[in-house]
């Protein structure tokens, strides 16, 4: 036997027992008019178990990867097979499985250069089959690591540990950045009209080094347990134009759409979004700095995807940090920057509140008639109405104080709030599609109740999780797969055509 299993099953004969008993099974419950959910997890176990005993089969027909005392390779290198039999664990969808197999190499107590059998069916490096680690992947990039093991467990009946999860996410992203440079453009007809860069921060909430945590029972006056690190996105994408006037904007913030004006929700789609992020780390002694990082990638992006003529628009809030990087990496010429509307009005709403309660009719129409004058093209003279206001109604210390920082923000961002010239031309003027990023990406899954996270770990789980995100998770476990087949087993081919002695 070349493997030992955890069951008693070892042959053909019993697999098509058990393919009997379970047809003998489903019949019976339909003659007993069993429950369905019953019958559908009588159905479920004799699955695990015909399974196992399949793959079991499966392994035991393939041998013990004995091919001769000797092999030699394509480049005449002859290696002698090894008296000690290895055996190695294999983590299935099924169970584990023990595989005891024969090696090659110079001899006994030096380095294992060959295991023919490893190769011949391409054995994965670690103990976790590829279909294993695809669906733990795909699980935790959504959900917790403890709450992943439940799910499998439910369902296949295995047994995985936290800690297993845990490597394996991180040995899994280790391959992200291969993935992404294989990644090729999308196909021209399928991009929109205007190429769209966009980027935000995020705080991710982070575990304390133990050499930083606070000994004795309680922290002092304004300690914190932990503390976020901001993780810089980023997202390139196209869309098509959509002309749209001031009031229509207007009317759609403040849902006054007339019931007899006919309703245009017609909303153009985001094509071929990528998403990337980074947070700031030192990795083998080098420093990556998270914006830098993701802004490299985005003029990549952009470079990549462009086409002669195509206007770029970069749309962000008012960080001044992000804006020095788009005017670094993105100066590539006809780059039209934007500051996100919602941003700029949520600054006259804080404006609104100086002279009006919150809530009441009264702020709301202040907000509404300075945001129409902006979208307008009126940024300025709004700018210069509220200072006059300020003076105009003795404002206190602190609320005058207010009004300055909202002054100077608008002020500072005025060259990129030309909205009446955005929506002539089509272009979008919120930035929806980082800000969903912000909370799908980070939110959703990293700052959980309890959630704490380490550089590595985090990392790890946004390079998976913004892969899943862009639509990219298939294509990139195929990927790294067999990347990871054709490093370990270069000679695979001519392994493939040794007489390997099968079990039929």
């Amino acid at each position: 036997m070349s493997i030992t299993e955890m069951t008693d099953f070892d042959n053909t004969r019993q697999l098509c027992e058990m393919a009997d008993q379970l047809n003998s099974f489903v019949k019976q419950a339909a003659i007993d008019g069993t429950e369905a959910h019953v019958a559908e997890e009588g159905i479920l176990q004799f699955v695990r178990a015909i399974g196992r005993q399949a793959l079991g089969l499966f392994f035991d027909m393939q041998g013990d990867g004995d091919v001769g005392e000797t092999v030699t390779t394509e480049e005449g290198r002859t290696m002698r097979r090894l008296d000690k039999i290895r055996h190695r664990k294999y983590h299935s969808i099924f169970g584990v499985f023990t595989l005891s197999r024969y090696a090659y190499g110079s001899r006994e107590g030096q380095q294992i250069e060959l295991v023919p059998l490893d190769a011949r069916i391409a054995m994965p490096e670690s103990d976790f089959s590829y279909l294993l680690q695809d669906w733990a992947g795909a699980i935790t990039v959504e959900h917790a690591f403890a709450q992943t093991a439940h799910i499998l467990e439910e369902i296949l009946g295995t047994t995985l540990h936290v800690d297993s999860l845990e490597r394996m996410n991180r040995k899994m992203s280790e391959s992200v950045e291969e993935f992404r440079d294989s990644l090729k453009n999308p196909p021209p007809e399928q991009e929109g009209e205007i190429l769209v860069a966009t980027a935000d921060g995020k705080g991710v909430p982070m575990r304390r080094p133990a050499d930083q945590r606070p000994t004795g029972a309680r922290r002092k006056k304004g300690e914190k347990a932990n503390k976020k690190q901001m993780a810089t996105l980023g997202a390139v994408y196209t869309v098509d134009a959509k002309h749209r006037t001031a009031e229509d904007v207007v009317e759609s913030l403040f849902r006054e759409r007339k019931p007899d004006r006919p309703n245009d929700s017609h909303e153009p789609k985001a094509k071929h979004k990528r998403v990337r992020s980074s947070l700031t780390y030192e990795m083998d002694g080098v420093y990556v700095d998270a914006e830098t990082e993701v802004f490299t990638w985005m003029q990549r992006e952009v470079d990549q995807r462009r086409r002669d003529g195509q206007p770029i628009v970069c749309i962000m809030d008012g960080q001044r940090s992000l804006w020095t990087s788009c005017a670094e990496h993105l100066s590539c010429g006809n780059v039209v920057e934007i500051l996100d509307l919602l941003h700029a009005i949520s600054y006259l709403w804080d404006a609104a509140y100086l002279f009006h309660k919150e809530g009441s009719k009264e702020a709301t129409a202040f907000v509404r008639d300075r945001a129409l004058r902006i979208l307008q093209g009126g940024a300025g003279r709004v700018i210069g109405g509220l200072r006059q206001m300020a003076t105009k109604h003795c404002l206190k210390k602190n609320d005058l104080k207010q009004m300055n920082r909202i002054c100077n923000y608008l002020e500072n961002n005025r060259s990129r709030m030309r909205y009446d010239e955005y929506l002539d031309a089509g272009y979008p003027i919120a930035s929806g599609v980082i800000e969903g990023a912000c909370r799908h990406l980070v939110k959703d899954r990293m700052e959980r109740s309890g959630m704490r996270w380490t550089i590595d770990g985090a990392q790890a789980m946004l390079d998976l999780r913004s892969t899943a995100i862009n639509g990219q998770w298939s294509d990139f476990v195929v990927h790294r797969i067999q990347t990871e087949i054709r490093r370990l087993y270069p000679s695979r081919q001519q392994v493939k055509q040794l007489a390997f002695h099968l079990s039929t």
